[in-house]
């Protein structure tokens, strides 16, 4: 092609060059995006972390009666509530694999209003776990619909109870 003049670029050269700044200048816009965006995550993460909600008696715990188990504990998501034997009041003995199959019911906060018995406790790894009574309360990890006690067949085990 025919240079404008001795020392300018062809049309090609220009088309190229504008090309190239600009996809530099759309891969900077996006990382700087990416980067602000992540920040605000992170931002908004620790901010719910760092000031935890109070828990009102209606977000904790209900009762369900049922033929099979009688009157149980349920969590607010409809889930039935166990204790273990190996447990001690304020102490959870169920740690490592055991929380695979009975995960805790875990608290936000230690303040708020709860139902009476209903207490939170700070479990050796320093999660904090709702109890009954002094009993840690958890999940059996099978229960999958509101409601269904699957764990009361397994020893050592058994639904909370009001």
């Amino acid at each position: 092609m025919k240079k404008l003049n001795q020392k300018g670029f062809t049309p090609v050269e220009w088309i190229l060059l504008l090309v190239i700044v600009g996809l530099v200048a759309g891969i900077a816009w996006y990382v700087f995006k990416s980067q602000n965006d992540t920040t605000a995550t992170l931002e908004n993460t620790e901010l719910s972390q760092a000031q935890p909600t109070k828990t009102t008696s209606a977000d904790v715990v209900t009762t369900k009666t049922d033929s099979k188990t009688g009157s149980h504990l349920v969590a607010a998501n409809g889930k039935a509530l166990y204790v273990s034997d190996s447990d001690t009041s304020g102490v959870s003995n169920c740690t490592g694999t055991c929380l695979d199959t009975w995960p805790i019911y875990s608290a936000v906060s230690a303040s708020g209003t709860f139902p009476d018995g209903v207490t939170v406790i700070k479990r050796s790894d320093g999660k904090l776990q709702y109890a009954y009574k002094g009993m840690p309360l958890y999940y059996y990890y099978t229960d999958k619909t509101d409601g269904i006690a699957s764990g009361t067949a397994v020893a050592g085990w058994s639904v909370a109870k009001p």
